[in-house]
């Protein structure tokens, strides 16, 4: 699984994305659509046009890692947000990989002090 490191930062591209680019494409992707170094260590998440499969790419010890999800069933769930650029939380990212569309999840009122 990616780094267990709820501190990193986490973008997601909110566009389609060709999941047939690889390392240098989707690099070249978050330099030119991004306005960021994919080197810097932050996670960059990729979503196709069907939203059936994820990419995250980042860079760790020297290297950049990519990994990726393809749905058999469903489809993952759209980030509703205008900007293509969204910055995500790490349960967030958890979210969206899972499959739980925390946008739509009703919040419990709670007691205030």
């Amino acid at each position: 699984m990616l780094l267990q490191d709820p501190q990193l930062n986490v973008w997601l591209y909110n566009k389609a994305t060709d999941m047939r680019k690889q390392f240098n494409g989707l690099a070249t992707m978050v330099q030119s659509k991004l306005d960021s170094q994919a080197s810097n260590g932050d996670l960059f998440v990729f979503v196709n046009r069907r939203r059936t499969m994820i990419k995250i790419l980042y860079y760790s010890n020297g290297g950049y890692c990519l990994w990726c999800k393809r749905l058999e069933q469903g489809r993952f769930h759209r980030v509703l947000n205008d900007s293509d650029k969204v910055a995500l939380n790490w349960t967030q990212l958890q979210c969206l990989i899972d499959g739980i569309d925390w946008q739509k999840m009703r919040r419990n009122k709670r007691l205030k002090r």
